[in-house]
């Protein structure tokens, strides 16, 4: 059973910064796809950004990739994503997925096959 339990959210000013984690368990981890999405009210989730965990190559959205950095520690099965300069069009559910296999690129959210409850990011101006 495989199990992701983000945490790191809340509520921040705008130009602020904001650490999400996201703790994986049930899985090797090895050799797989992880990343965080979001998703606001009305809109369709996204992704933020993704990193294929053997290589530790990661991709990210270019709407934040300039403030947002996805980084994991591989032994703890942790993923974490560093949020600076925050926006309230940041303002979202923010999840942690996962899928087996590698990835290459911000996969669609619906290929991702594993889910956390998510955790919300509330930025205000």
């Amino acid at each position: 059973q495989v199990q992701l339990v983000e945490s790191g959210g809340g509520s921040v000013q705008a130009g602020g910064s904001l650490r999400l984690s996201c703790a994986a368990s049930g899985t090797t981890y090895s050799y797989g796809c992880m990343g965080w999405f979001r998703q606001a009210p009305g809109k369709e989730r996204e992704g933020v950004a993704t990193i294929f965990t053997d290589a530790g190559r990661a991709y990210i959205n270019d709407s934040v990739k300039d403030r947002f950095t996805i980084s994991q520690d591989y032994a703890k099965k942790t993923l974490f994503l560093q949020m600076n300069s925050l926006k309230p069009e940041d303002t979202a559910m923010y999840y942690c997925a996962a899928r087996r296999g590698g990835c290459i690129g911000l996969p669609h959210y619906s290929v991702m096959q594993y889910w956390g409850k998510g955790t919300l990011v509330t930025i205000t101006s």
